[in-house]
């Protein structure tokens, strides 16, 4: 079992910068991806960044060059730093990791993907 906890939501101007952080409860070695989700009232919640543990990204179109996704496996960490905040960005934000691994000697694999709680952003104009 993953526990993710989320940092580092709130209130925020347009034009400025927020820096959300996401701990997970047990050692990364085995989360393959993590990263953040975003979700508005009625609306599905959509990709905003991944990252594997190999290091390569996945940025939703919306937040590219605006959004940087970095990770620290030794503090089983994951961040978002985003800067240029707009009015859309203003959502709940939920950190996501994804387990995948083989688990005998026949190759069954154990898949599961896990979700924090999630932290509010809200991005005034």
């Amino acid at each position: 079992q993953v526990q993710l906890v989320e940092s580092g939501g709130g209130l925020v101007q347009a034009g400025g910068s927020l820096r959300l952080s996401c701990t997970a409860s047990r050692g990364s070695s085995s989360i393959n991806v993590m990263g953040w989700y975003r979700q508005v009232p009625e609306k599905q919640r959509e990709l905003v960044a991944t990252m594997t543990s190999g290091g390569s990204t996945n940025y939703d179109d919306s937040v590219k060059g605006r959004f940087t996704i970095s990770r620290d496996n030794a503090l089983n960490t994951v961040y978002l730093q985003g800067n240029t905040l707009k009015p859309e960005d203003t959502a709940v934000y939920y950190c996501y990791a994804h387990i995948r691994k083989v688990i005998n000697v026949e190759g069954a694999i154990y898949e599961r993907d896990y979700w924090g709680q999630g932290t509010q952003v809200t991005v005034s104009s």
